[in-house]
C-alpha cells in the first residue's frame, strides 16, 4: 500500500515488562477504513500491541504515527506527554469489561468524553450522545445505570462511547471475551454495521467467525511477532505458517 494510503503506522515496536520481551519489533500498516483483526494465543502479545498504540502500555522503542501525526516511544519529557495526548484525541478503545462509570446513567457515560475532553458543551454532548445510543439500539435505556443492563447492552453502550468521539481508528480489546454466549450476538453484530460505515477498526479478537466475515485483513501473533497476515481467505482459511496453522486447529476443535 502506498503511504498515502495509510491511516495508522506501527514501525520496530519493542515492549518489555521487566526481562520478559512482550513485543519484538512489531511493524504494521493499516489503511483508513480498514478492519483489522488481530488473533493470537494468550500471551503473544496482541492486545499489548493494541494499547501500545494509544500509550495505554508504554513501548521502548518504535514510532506510532496516526493520520500523519508521529509518536517516538522511546522519547520523554513534556513535550512527549503532549504528543501522546494529542495521538489519543485520534484514537477512541473499547474495552473488556466495559469500563463505564458505575454512578452514571449510560448517557452520562457516553457524554463524558465529549464534556472532559473535547470541553462540549453539555447539551449539545446529550444530544449527540442520545443520537449515538439510538443507533446502537439503546434508545430506550438512556437513564439506566450499568448494574441495570446485560453485558451485551454494557459493551454496546461502551461502542456509542468511543463513536460519539468520531475518532479515527477504534481499537477492540477482546470485546466479546467477557460476554455470556447468548450475548456475543448482538454486539458482533453493531460492530458488523460500524465496519459497514468505513470505520477504521482495529479488533482484538478469539471469534474466528467474526474474523472471517468482518476484517478486510487478518494478522496472526505469536511470541511477540507477527507471524502472518493477509486476507482472511490468506490466513484463516489457508494458513501457510505452522503456528498459525496450529492455533486455528485449536480454536476449530474448541468450538466443536
Amino acid at each position: 500500500m502506498s503511504d498515502k494510503d495509510v491511516l495508522v503506522s506501527i514501525k520496530d515496536l519493542y515492549m518489555s515488562f521487566g526481562d520478559l520481551e512482550v513485543l519484538k519489533g512489531v511493524s504494521l500498516d493499516i489503511k483508513k477504513g480498514e478492519v483489522v483483526a488481530i488473533l493470537g494465543p494468550s500471551g503473544s502479545g496482541k492486545t499489548t500491541c493494541l494499547r501500545c498504540i494509544n500509550f495505554l502500555e508504554y513501548a521502548q522503542k518504535g514510532t506510532i504515527t496516526i493520520d500523519g501525526f508521529t509518536v517516538d516511544c522511546a522519547e520523554s519529557g513534556r513535550q512527549h506527554r503532549k504528543d501522546i495526548l494529542e495521538l489519543r484525541r485520534k484514537t477512541a478503545m473499547v474495552f473488556q469489561n466495559y469500563n463505564l462509570i458505575s454512578h452514571r446513567t449510560l448517557v452520562e457515560n457516553v457524554m463524558e468524553g465529549l464534556v472532559v475532553v473535547r470541553k462540549m458543551d453539555k447539551i449539545e454532548a446529550y444530544k449527540r450522545s442520545k443520537d449515538m445510543l439510538e443507533k446502537v439500539g439503546l434508545g430506550d435505556r438512556l437513564n439506566y445505570y450499568p448494574h441495570q443492563l446485560s453485558g451485551g447492552q454494557k459493551q454496546r453502550a461502551s461502542i456509542a462511547r468511543a463513536l460519539v468521539l468520531a475518532p479515527e481508528v477504534i481499537l477492540f480489546d477482546e470485546p466479546t471475551s467477557a460476554l455470556d454466549p447468548e450475548l456475543v450476538g448482538e454486539v458482533l453484530d453493531t460492530m458488523k454495521a460500524i465496519a459497514e460505515l468505513g470505520i477504521t477498526m482495529i479488533v482484538v479478537t478469539h471469534e474466528i467467525g467474526f474474523a472471517r466475515g468482518v476484517a478486510s485483513r487478518v494478522v496472526f501473533m505469536d511470541g511477540g511477532n507477527i507471524i502472518e497476515e493477509g486476507t482472511p481467505q490468506e490466513v484463516i482459511d489457508h494458513p501457510k505458517n505452522p503456528r498459525t496453522q496450529k492455533f486455528l486447529s485449536k480454536m476449530e476443535n474448541k468450538g466443536k
